[in-house]
């Protein structure tokens, strides 16, 4: 990609409507634009970014035997009106609108009940079960204030993720292997050593619910965490029985702020039962589905990135989700060679080929959108490139073939 034609340019200043570190650097970066409060355009670098953390999730819920759909944003009352949660009352983020004809409908919140009435149709026998639904879907969610840049917003991608099973014996199995799953994908995007599975209300389903929390002092959740154990507690649920039933003891526990980057729950047959999602047994008894629900919010969990891997120079992306693997600079130099050469083995690499632009500019700009590899071609390194990490003063000249082999 060649800088001079990328939309999405660096700005000078940061945004004076943003109080959050993470919108700040992703709009004076150029990776996101904020379309009004709560809603944000994601440009070609944050698209790029996005669509990297999208892809590791995939690989993990593929893993673990997810099957991907997508189901649809604009839904029908009456499937909801069955479950009890068409009323904002019990449910309270809703986006409500009427068709032309002043039929009633809504937006899509998440998707337990219409992929439950679009799986009653589907289910009949043992023999069906179990399954493992996911998708990537536009949420919306009406919230009072959004806030936090990307980490609380009105639209949002999230990654949803439904299984079905015959007997709550069979959602425990495989809940085990969605955990093991979510901690792969938080290592995976470069957070897990800052991210924890912490132990959460579970409703009335199970005794807990797990979430997985992202130590930040931006963070708007406030966790009770055990470092050498890896878990924490969820201040809702901070309890002195909890704390005992867990194997802890408070006196080691740390009160930190954590982003919650991911949740699973065990469902049992809340949703199922009102919407006849059954399935015939072996000896012909009929029984509800049991059901699990597991979330990821992809640009929840960028916004984490950024607000966790950053220094007063702009953001530092893991390699994993980096726009690019490299972030070629031509100082007073025709780099085009370099460029295309790198480009033409597959290399993923940004090229800041402007012109009348200063050196200091071209550098500063590198730092603040934070390429783990920033490449300099300029008179001093001759036919050889400049190699410097984005967290790291070293520099190394290497030839384009030694390059290579390092990028690769």
């Amino acid at each position: 990609m060649l800088y001079s034609k990328l939309i999405g340019k660096t700005k000078k200043q940061f945004p004076k409507d943003e109080e959050s570190l993470n919108a700040q650097l992703l709009i004076k970066a150029g990776f996101i634009q904020k379309e009004m409060a709560g809603v944000y355009i994601f440009l070609p670098l944050g698209l790029r970014v996005l669509n990297k953390i999208i892809n590791i999730v995939k690989e993990e819920m593929n893993s673990i035997g997810g099957q991907e759909i997508l189901l649809s944003a604009l839904q029908n009352p009456e499937v909801w009106k069955k479950s009890g949660r068409w009323n904002d009352e019990i449910l309270d983020v809703w986006f409500k609108t009427q068709l032309k004809n002043g039929s009633e409908i809504g937006l899509g919140t998440t998707h337990e009940e219409p992929l439950a009435n679009l799986l009653s149709e589907r289910i009949q026998s043992y023999k069906d079960l179990p399954l493992y639904i996911y998708q990537f879907q536009t949420k919306f969610r009406n919230e009072t204030r959004a806030r936090s840049g990307l980490i609380r917003t009105r639209e949002f991608i999230m990654k949803d993720l439904y299984s079905f099973n015959k007997t709550n014996e069979e959602l425990d199995k495989f809940y085990e292997k969605a955990k093991e799953a979510y901690i792969k994908i938080f290592e995976r995007i470069g957070i897990g050593d800052k991210t924890f599975l912490t132990f959460a209300g579970g409703g009335s389903f199970s005794k807990y619910s797990h979430e997985f929390q992202t130590v930040c002092t931006a963070g708007e959740d406030t966790i009770y965490l055990d470092r050498n154990k890896k878990i924490a507690i969820n201040k809702e649920v901070y309890f002195d029985e909890v704390i005992k039933d867990l194997g802890l003891k408070k006196e080691e526990l740390e009160e930190v702020n954590a982003v919650e980057v991911g949740n699973i729950f065990k469902q049992g047959t809340r949703f199922s039962e009102p919407l006849g999602l059954k399935f015939t047994d072996k000896n012909g008894v009929e029984k509800p589905v049991v059901m699990g629900a597991y979330g990821i919010a992809p640009s929840r969990s960028m916004a984490t990135v950024v607000e966790t891997n950053h220094d007063d120079k702009g953001i530092i992306w893991p390699k994993s989700i980096s726009p690019y693997q490299a972030h070629l600079v031509a100082l007073n130099i025709n780099a085009n060679s370099v460029y295309k050469k790198l480009n033409s083995t597959g290399v993923e690499v940004l090229f800041d080929d402007r012109e009348n632009v200063t050196a200091g500019e071209k550098l500063s700009d590198a730092d603040l959108i934070g390429i783990p590899n920033r490449l300099i071609a300029s008179k001093n390194t001759g036919d050889k490139v400049e190699l410097k990490s984005r967290n790291s003063d070293e520099k190394k000249i290497l030839s384009v073939e030694e390059l290579l082999n390092f990028l690769s």
